[in-house]
C-alpha cells in the first residue's frame, strides 16, 4: 500500500519530505491540507496530527511527525540511497546542516511564529517580506561560511551524493527566490543549489510541479 503525505503543496517541510520520497522512489499518495484555508485546524486533520501541522506521513500502520524525523525514518527504513553518510563525524555534520537550516534560515516554519508576525504587522506584505529576507539572509550567511571552509563540502553539501543537508536547503533556497533575496553572496549554496535541482527528484518536489498546488 502506498504511503500518504499529508501536506501543504508550498510548505518547506513537506517540499524536504518529497524530495526524499523520490530519491528513494517510493509511491506516496498526496492529501492536500491547504494551510491558508485553516485545513490544519479541522477534526479530520487533528485526528492524524494533534499537533496541526504539516507534514504527516503515513507508512502502513505508523504515523510519523515532523519532517527531518520523517527523512531519517525512511533512510532507515529504506536505505537505498543512502541520505545519510556511513562516517559518524560525517553524519554529525550533515544532521547539525540540516538542524541550522530549518530551524535558523527559516524561523517562520512554527506557525504560532507567522500568525504573530501577520497580526503584529497589521498584513502588511512589504514589511512581512523584509522580515523573512532578514532572518533568512542572516541564515544563509552562516551557512555558506560553514560550507565554503569545509572540504567535505563537494558537489552537494557533504561529498558528491545528495544527502539530509541538501534536501533541507533547496526548500529554503525555492523560498528565498520567491522573496527576490539577492543570492550573490551566496555562491556555495547557489552551486549547490544547481546541482540538486539538476537532478529529477528535487525538480519533482518542487511546489510549482505538485498536482494540489493553488491556482
Amino acid at each position: 500500500m502506498a504511503m500518504k503525505l499529508y501536506g501543504y503543496f508550498r510548505s518547506s517541510a513537506a517540499f524536504r519530505v518529497r524530495i526524499a520520497l523520490n530519491l528513494k522512489k517510493l509511491e506516496y499518495e498526496t492529501a492536500p491540507i491547504h494551510l491558508r484555508r485553516n485545513d490544519q485546524t479541522k477534526p479530520d486533520y487533528l485526528a492524524v496530527n494533534p499537533q496541526g501541522l504539516v507534514p504527516t506521513l503515513v507508512d502502513g500502520g505508523r504515523t510519523l511527525f515532523q519532517s527531518l524525523a520523517i527523512v531519517e525514518y525512511l533512510d532507515e527504513t529504506y536505505p537505498e540511497p543512502p541520505l545519510l553518510p556511513k562516517h559518524r563525524a560525517d553524519r554529525a555534520r550533515v544532521r547539525a546542516l540540516a538542524e541550522i537550516v530549518a530551524c535558523d534560515i527559516h524561523p517562520i516554519n512554527n506557525l504560532r511564529v507567522l500568525r504573530y508576525l501577520t497580526h503584529s504587522l497589521g498584513h502588511d506584505e512589504a514589511a512581512i517580506a523584509s522580515w523573512y529576507n532578514h532572518w533568512i539572509a542572516a541564515g544563509f550567511a552562516a551557512l555558506e561560511k560553514l560550507l565554503a571552509e569545509d572540504s567535505r563540502t563537494g558537489t552537494f553539501c557533504n561529498g558528491d551524493e545528495p544527502g539530509l543537508a541538501d534536501l533541507t536547503l533547496v526548500p529554503q533556497v525555492v523560498n528565498a527566490e520567491r522573496y527576490r533575496l539577492d543570492l550573490t553572496p551566496y555562491p556555495t549554496i547557489t552551486r549547490i543549489f544547481g546541482n540538486c535541482m539538476a537532478l529529477e527528484p528535487f525538480l519533482a518536489a518542487h511546489p510549482d510541479n505538485q498536482p494540489d498546488r493553488e491556482s
